[in-house]
């Protein structure tokens, strides 16, 4: 089996939602340690991701200083779902990393460990498991599952979580480093 490089994956940050909880202020912009929040996952794909695409359907202008930016083809935010068939569709490299552009604490242990999951086995996806809660925007997939995403979307399902399991996939383990994956969903999350 050949072993997955930089070369061989496209990085897709989500960015796009609504951002309800944060009373409606654009998530991935909101200022984190002095950083807006996507730049974290913007960073820690550097090294690992040939290209890197942000799934945005508002703040397009905003967005496009930190990298190309994708918009759904699907109307009215229909969830991660659409971002990530869109980023499929628009990819040339076989394996789509996802990263949500509200985990300011992610690193490169997380991306490395899915690639190592994903050279280790046949699957069409690895996704991560913090030992509680599969975390289903954090995850390695590959690009053929185009047609099966379109699919599942035309059939009007939008659960992530429920797309991935019906899929040959892997949960990848990353109980010992957990905290990484905390998502920021309010302002006071934020503050803490």
């Amino acid at each position: 089996m050949k072993k997955i490089t930089k070369n061989d994956i496209t990085a897709l940050v989500l960015a796009g939602g609504r951002s309800s909880r944060m009373q409606g202020q654009d998530k991935g912009l909101m200022v984190f340690n002095g950083k807006p929040l996507i730049t974290y996952a913007l960073n820690v794909t550097k090294n690992t991701a040939q290209h890197l695409l942000i799934s945005a359907n508002r703040n397009i202008e905003s967005y496009q200083q930190f990298g190309e930016v994708i918009t759904d083809d699907l109307p009215d935010f229909q969830g991660p779902l659409a971002g990530i068939a869109k980023a499929l569709h628009t990819s040339k490299t076989p394996y789509l990393l996802i990263l949500p552009c509200d985990m300011p604490l992610i690193d490169e242990v997380i991306i490395t460990r899915l690639i190592g999951s994903m050279n280790q086995n046949s699957a069409d996806i690895c996704v991560a498991h913090d030992g509680v809660f599969m975390h289903s925007t954090v995850a390695l997939i590959k690009r053929n599952l185009h047609n099966n995403l379109l699919d599942f979307l035309a059939s009007g399902r939008r659960k992530l979580g429920r797309w991935i399991e019906q899929n040959d996939f892997i949960k990848v383990d990353f109980s010992d480093c957990s905290e990484v994956l905390a998502n920021f969903n309010s302002p006071e999350d934020l503050l803490r």
